[in-house]
């Protein structure tokens, strides 16, 4: 026990160290970029070519690093070089490019609206709520949009605009937390290598979707910590005669803590997954219950006996992490669950409805003609070679191994009617298969080191060619997000303006639209529902929402397709007084008011619904409410340039 402690309060005291150091320099990064008035991403190299000599800073620090290390010097500077390195290269890979805008990847387009309205709703108020419902607890998890709303309520921003500077801290932070689990199970040269390159391949293919980035680059170490808490061959009784007897004599050793250190850490990390990200957190658990079953077979079939005996502490550390992670997971899914339980009923879930092109075949990037596609090729190999004596190449395989078989199952549940979402499990794929690859030829150059007799100069040549293709690959990665990064410049932001100085859209007017609406309510905007097909206004101001944006970013408890089909019943209403029986007969909160578009003798809503198994997998249709519904003294309208704001007087 108090090996446990110690393990687990000397890697809990880094990680704070590492936080800090990460949060500082993401905070100065992003201050000192704003500082300066940079041209437009999309109209301009300025911004990308401050962006390599930032990168190029990085590198130099994680050389140092890497040269105190192999020194043996300084191993407290060391790591602070690391963490500022990994931490600086996430601030301006990211944070250069969208220097000039306020909006993040992907601005506020499609599926970035949604998590752009959860983290406004978390920024107005702490308490778990959906983002756009009013009256039911949260169904995705809060865990990333609670932290945000909570940092952008401490800096007095509103939820949009601190989007961007969450992202990239938050992605900064779970980089140098990747690099201290990586120092904990491998000798600390290699730490910052891999570490860095599967940030780099993190923040080239994940970064996107922040909230689940955060996860992706801690993947590939909680895999093989999960793997040396299951499988602990150094415990287990000799095959043979003996293994036939009593329980045998653990022989464990005064320095470990017999793998609990590893399980508390499996555990911490499939919380925080089910916290942040259902699919990776159920695609987490499935790696690691693959691996106990793997670990048992590996134990058991030398002996050919002492099953049970065998099972029974691989079962105990599967149920500690278990345990864990239900403990965290209930921080955010305890109200849904208590909702679903007191009688709520899941009458509309389509989050799993989406089958792209990619999610209908097995990604191969070891095939890629790219140089991530030789990392990761070199990665398979490595991984092939070397799965029957090293402990990091069994983990990292039988997490591969985890999302193929994923793969292939969600193929097979279409016939179904549903997927499980596989396609999104491409970056972490990309992330193990570079860490392996970083171990291919780290294990790959010592041995032709040894092979051509041990030059000189070898190890000078392998260090530079490393440096120079990472280079080569990190300053490729503003192009790799081109459309994400041109996105945040051509979108308006909560402020009316688009960064790259055009003529704003219809968002423009949504500052108006705000303050009609609490003029004509006289309520707080958390207290009033709003129909409005633009739910683009929902994620600047923290308005509920009648309906979401589609099916499969609503609350399963707010029967989507009921509400659609009432609001096509309103819509063919004869009068005004009709109308208004409708709403007070509502079975759900009904709106205070509507935002419209305009178009004749008509008040137009576009809503969606799904339509899967095609792809696109959403059908946009229209909904007329002749304004004639409207002409009563209870029904106050106010015009505001493509809109029409009605409000209800009851």
């Amino acid at each position: 026990m108090r090996e446990l402690v110690r393990q687990v309060g000397a890697g809990l005291g880094e990680a704070v160290l590492a936080t800090v150091v990460a949060v500082v320099v993401a905070a100065v990064g992003l201050e000192a970029f704003s500082l300066v008035h940079w041209p437009a991403f999309n109209s301009s190299n300025v911004t990308r070519s401050i962006t390599t000599v930032g990168q190029v800073a990085c590198a130099v620090l994680l050389v140092a690093a890497v040269t105190l290390i192999r020194l043996h010097r300084l191993p407290w500077l060391a790591r602070l070089l690391a963490w500022a390195g990994i931490s600086g290269f996430v601030t301006v890979t990211l944070g250069m490019p969208l220097a000039a805008t306020k909006l993040y990847l992907l601005g506020v387009s499609v599926d970035q609206e949604f998590r752009t309205e959860y983290l406004t709703r978390l920024t107005d108020s702490p308490a778990l709520h959906d983002m756009t419902y009013a009256g039911l607890p949260p169904f995705y998890p809060a865990g990333w949009f609670w932290f945000g709303g909570r940092v952008a309520h401490l800096l007095g921003l509103a939820g949009w605009e601190a989007f961007k500077p969450w992202a990239i801290l938050s992605l900064a932070i779970a980089s140098v937390l990747a690099h201290v689990l990586w120092s904990r199970l491998i000798r600390a040269d290699w730490a910052v290598a891999v570490a860095a390159v599967t940030t780099t391949v993190m923040v080239a293919y994940a970064s996107p979707e922040a909230y689940s980035a955060v996860l992706v680059i801690l993947f590939a170490p909680a895999m093989v910590l999960a793997w040396g808490a299951l499988y602990r061959p150094a415990l287990l009784p000799a095959a043979g005669p003996a293994a036939t007897g009593a329980d045998p004599t653990h022989r464990r050793s005064p320095a470990t803590a017999g793998g609990w250190g590893a399980t508390v850490g499996t555990g911490l990390f499939l919380g925080v997954s089910a916290m942040s990200y259902s699919l990776f957190f159920a695609v987490a658990v499935f790696a690691v219950v693959l691996m106990g079953l793997l670990a048992w077979l590996a134990s058991w079939w030398p002996r050919r006996s002492g099953a049970w005996r065998l099972l029974r502490p691989i079962l105990i550390r599967l149920i500690g992490m278990g345990v864990l992670a239900g403990v965290l997971a209930l921080l955010v899914w305890a109200p849904y669950i208590a909702k679903a339980l007191g009688g709520g009923k899941a009458l509309s879930n389509t989050a799993f409805h989406y089958l792209p092109e990619s999610g209908s075949r097995l990604p191969l990037p070891m095939f890629d003609f790219s140089l991530l596609g030789a990392l990761c090729l070199v990665g398979t190999i490595w991984l092939v070679l070397r799965s029957g004596a090293s402990r990091r190449a069994q983990g990292l395989g039988i997490a591969v191994v985890a999302i193929y078989l994923w793969s292939l199952l969600s193929m097979v549940v279409t016939v179904g009617g549903t997927t499980l979402l596989s396609f999104r499990l491409e970056p972490i794929l990309q992330v193990l298969l570079a860490a392996a690859g970083v171990f291919g030829l780290a294990e790959g150059g010592r041995a032709v080191f040894r092979a051509l007799n041990e030059p000189a100069r070898f190890r000078a040549v392998a260090v530079v060619v490393a440096v120079l293709a990472a280079l080569a690959f990190a300053q490729d990665i503003p192009n790799i997000l081109s459309n994400e990064i041109t996105t945040a410049y051509t979108d308006t932001d909560g402020n009316g303006d688009r960064a790259d100085k055009r003529s704003p859209s219809a968002v423009s007017y949504y500052r108006a639209v705000d303050a009609a609406l609490l003029a004509d309510t006289g309520q707080p905007r958390d207290h009033t529902v709003v129909l409005t097909a633009d739910t683009g206004f929902l994620a600047f101001y923290p308005y509920y929402g009648f309906q979401a944006l589609t099916s499969h970013y609503a609350n399963p408890l707010a029967d989507f397709a009921g509400r659609a089909h009432e609001i096509g019943r309103w819509s063919s209403l004869k009068s005004p007084a009709e109308l208004l029986d409708a709403l007070a007969a509502c079975p759900w909160r009904a709106p205070d008011a509507f935002v419209f578009r305009s178009s004749g003798d008509t008040y137009t809503l576009r809503l969606s619904e799904d339509v899967y198994p095609n792809d696109p997998n959403v059908r946009r249709y229209t909904v007329s409410f002749p304004k004639a519904l409207f002409d009563d003294p209870r029904f106050h309208s106010t015009n505001i340039g493509p809109f029409t704001v009605i409000t209800v007087r009851r």
